[in-house]
């Protein structure tokens, strides 16, 4: 009975278990407890009630295998729930904070998504390879084929030496790391920037050009699908899916307002009209020209070299007063955003759209000194109606009309205590700009940008809908090598 209690829902060969986990010694059962009670577990969670029922549901199952072990339980804590740190996401401002609560008592913090899941008694064995005294950054690698914007490019002459954690695999760090990152922080407070690729920034930091460990790549975290073949070693994998609580959303239940300007008419908009504009029901090209053959519509605001915000509040304004209060969803794109409307009303099945959900790919700005998280534009922005409502009701709007719009968006829902969600299949950037490993297990919503690719053959390689998945939801497999 023990050894069955602990095995992940979907392990298929129970042969295959550990030999830990087949003891059934009481000194086995003892050192295995004491052991964990030294791993602090912190769930990369978010406050939005999706998804912090799925942070809750991985907690009590992390506990409950734990319990089956013995008396001694580790801690685990979810990330949102941690001060109420605008920044806490970013997880570098709180290191100081796990230092000092854990840096005597505990061996390891384990990060993981709320997503992952864990075979408790396998990361135990995993984490037992490790000399828990020295300085130790363990995850499944990933790493850039080619230098890409969303790193600055960084190892420009071989990118493929830097490595990086999948979160979705989890990934830990030794306690002698933690302390030596926490005194660093101390002496040398972060930078006021933007966090852009949150694991890439962070492996670096800890890397601090050479002088601190590389990743450790550790061949137990994985991100295959629970019930897959390969994942038999595993201490963790992945719900590697796109997530359907209910129907998909209808198609009249999303309105897409897609930014435009005139000298962009005859390049971009085929493109969507190629592409995913059959998709949506409900669909207007905003512009500083109304073109009758698109048509577009003129907001009467002018085009800006950049920053857009003006535009995107008459937008926003647009959809409130003057489109049906029955539509509950609002998504914002630029004219080069390729995106998949349907995965996306799968998508919107998860959310309530009664609270003020704000939705899409997080970017953060001076969040080690106070700053505020917000949606990149680029890979679309999702509104509900009530977001947009409490919104327009603030004062909060932009302080120049070619403001960046994405960020005053960020600055005024952070202000209005309403939190930015997170969802990483929301891409600003092309499929080559991304780790092969880490889109091997997504299936995306939407990517940004045409530069020197194809977008009509990156939308149907990546995000065309087929026959399986328009019919049940469920997930389907792609052919994705010809990125």
């Amino acid at each position: 009975a023990f050894a069955v209690s602990v095995v992940p829902e979907g392990a298929e060969d129970e042969t295959e278990l550990p030999v830990l986990q087949k003891s059934g010694s009481s000194g086995t059962i003892s050192k295995i407890s004491r052991e964990l009670k030294e791993i602090v577990f912190i769930i990369q969670s978010q406050s939005n009630s999706f998804h912090s029922k799925r942070a809750e549901d991985l907690k009590r199952d992390i506990l409950k295998q734990a319990a089956e072990l013995g008396k001694e339980l580790p801690t685990v804590l979810l990330l949102h729930q941690i001060d109420g740190h605008e920044g806490a996401w970013t997880i570098l401002p709180l290191m100081r904070d796990f230092s000092i609560t854990y840096g005597r008592n505990s061996s390891w913090i384990f990060f993981c998504e709320e997503d992952t899941r864990i075979q408790v008694v396998k990361l135990l064995e995993t984490l037992g390879r490790f000399d828990k005294s020295k300085e130790w950054f363990l995850g499944k690698a990933l790493y850039d084929e080619e230098s890409t914007i969303i790193h600055h490019y960084a190892f420009a002459e071989n990118p493929t030496v830097f490595k990086f954690p999948d979160f979705a695999a989890g990934w830990a760090l030794s306690i002698p790391l933690v302390n030596k990152l926490a005194k660093k922080l101390k002496s040398e407070p972060l930078k006021s920037d933007f966090t852009i690729d949150l694991k890439h920034e962070i492996a670096l930091y800890i890397w601090q050009k050479g002088e601190g460990p590389h990743l450790t790549p550790v061949p137990e975290f994985c991100t295959d699908d629970v019930n897959s073949s390969k994942a038999h070693h595993c201490a963790t994998t992945f719900s590697n899916f796109l997530p359907l609580c209910e129907q998909p959303v209808k198609k009249e239940d999303v309105f897409v307002a897609v930014k435009t300007c005139q000298k962009f008419h005859g390049d971009r908009i085929p493109v969507v009209k190629q592409t995913w504009e059959r998709e949506a029901a409900l669909i207007e090209y905003y512009s500083d020209h109304a073109d009758i053959s698109i048509p577009t519509i003129d907001l009467g605001i002018p085009n800006t070299d950049r920053g857009h915000c003006g535009k995107t509040f008459a937008i926003l304004e647009r959809f409130l007063y003057h489109s049906s209060p029955r539509t509950p969803w609002l998504v914002v794109v630029d004219d080069d955003t390729l995106i998949s409307i349907f995965r996306l009303r799968t998508l919107l099945s998860c959310y309530d759209p009664n609270e003020p959900v704000f939705l899409g790919e997080r970017y953060g700005y001076g969040l080690g000194t106070g700053g505020y998280s917000y949606i990149t534009g680029g890979g679309g922005m999702v509104f509900s109606r009530v977001a947009v409502q409490k919104l327009l009701a603030s004062k909060c709007r932009c302080y120049s009309m070619d403001a960046p719009d994405d960020m005053v968006l960020g600055m005024c829902f952070s202000g209005l205590g309403i939190p930015i969600t997170h969802s990483p299949l929301f891409h600003q950037a092309r499929p080559m700009d991304y780790p092969r490993g880490y889109l091997s297990h997504q299936i995306p919503v939407s990517f940004h940008k045409h530069w020197n690719i194809d977008p009509v053959k990156v939308y149907f390689t990546w995000l065309a809908p087929n026959t399986e998945e328009s019919l049940n939801g469920k997930k389907v497999g792609y052919n994705r090598e010809d990125l």
